[in-house]
């Protein structure tokens, strides 16, 4: 993978993250695609579908107040053409969540269109990597 594309992805993952720990619902919704199909599957939650249903999970989700620090462990970025994932564990104090993170490409920049996180047995990699917290 190209090295600037890889880079747009990662910065596009990092700042799901980032907003997600920050409770910004505004950068959320400008994060997630307007002009490609969405979806998004919680842990432990259904699938949802569409950008209306996918963003009233998050503000759901971001107004509670009580987001986590997150960090992410094994990220992985790739790429197909016009869509890339990124695949990573999120840890949240002692719970490892295995995620993917599916992005497009909308007039030439990197919006999600697919989150799904949900339980996993894997354990990270060590590494000396802060969590990411709200400012």
């Amino acid at each position: 993978m190209p090295l600037r594309e890889e880079s747009e992805i990662l910065f596009a993952n990092d700042a799901f993250y980032a907003a997600f720990v920050g409770g910004d619902i505004d950068a959320m919704d400008e994060l997630w695609a307007r002009e490609h199909p969405v979806s998004c599957i919680h842990p432990g939650g259904p699938v949802l579908i569409g950008r209306v249903v996918v963003l009233d999970s998050w503000y759901a989700i971001l107004s509670s107040g009580q987001t986590p620090p997150i960090t992410q462990r094994d990220v992985t970025a790739m790429l197909a053409g016009d869509m890339g994932w990124v695949t990573c564990l999120e840890c949240v104090g002692d719970t490892v969540v295995a995620a993917t993170n599916i992005f497009v490409r909308e007039n030439g920049v990197w919006k999600m269109t697919h989150h799904q996180a949900g339980l996993t047995s894997a354990l990270p990699e060590e590494e000396d990597t802060p969590p990411i917290r709200a400012n």
